[in-house]
């Protein structure tokens, strides 16, 4: 369906909540861009931090610098789990990462987009859930509303828009020579 008309001043960003109030966003900003993100940052204090302002974070879990999340009270991991470098998590709504799960480097794991047919571009989100044992490789996207099973893989640079089951592999595109 086209919209004709769209009015992007129209947005009203009806039923998204944040969360928490905004000075909290704004101290979240903060410490994330000043601490958190920062290579010279130990994983102890990047997941103290990050618990204290609201991520449901396991034991054993590895969280490497410049890992951007958005909200970490929207944020669950399970023990063991490690999230590499470049990692964007953008929870607009709840994310969930399970036990003995490796998301590696420069993912993104997305849970907001907008309605593409209103006509004021609303919000369409909804949550991210990655089972555990899982292995989600290097620069590969996960849209909003996935579930991913336990025991899957989903390879480099694939584009994840639909859950996928247990114990299933998932690859990304690969490029071919010219014939």
């Amino acid at each position: 369906m086209h919209v004709t008309g769209r009015s992007l001043a129209g947005f009203t960003g009806a039923g998204y909540n944040k969360g928490r109030a905004f000075p909290i966003q704004v101290l979240w900003m903060l410490a994330s861009s000043m601490l958190v993100s920062q290579w010279w940052c130990p994983n102890s204090i990047r997941l103290l931090v990050l618990r204290a302002f609201g991520a449901d974070i396991g034991v054993g879990v590895s969280i490497r610098h410049r890992v951007r999340i958005h909200w970490p009270w929207k944020l669950t991991v399970g023990d063991d789990a490690w999230i590499g470098e470049d990692v964007w998590i953008l929870n607009l709504e709840p994310v969930t990462i399970g036990t003995n799960t490796c998301i590696s480097q420069a993912v993104l794991l997305c849970t907001g987009s907008h309605d593409r047919r209103s006509p004021t571009f609303e919000f369409d989100n909804a949550p991210i859930v990655v089972g555990d044992r899982t292995w989600i490789a290097a620069r590969a996207t996960i849209l909003r509303g996935v579930t991913i099973g336990d025991d899957v893989t989903i390879g480099a640079t694939a584009l994840v828009t639909t859950d996928v089951c247990d114990g299933a592999t998932v690859l990304g595109p690969v490029a071919r020579p010219a014939e």
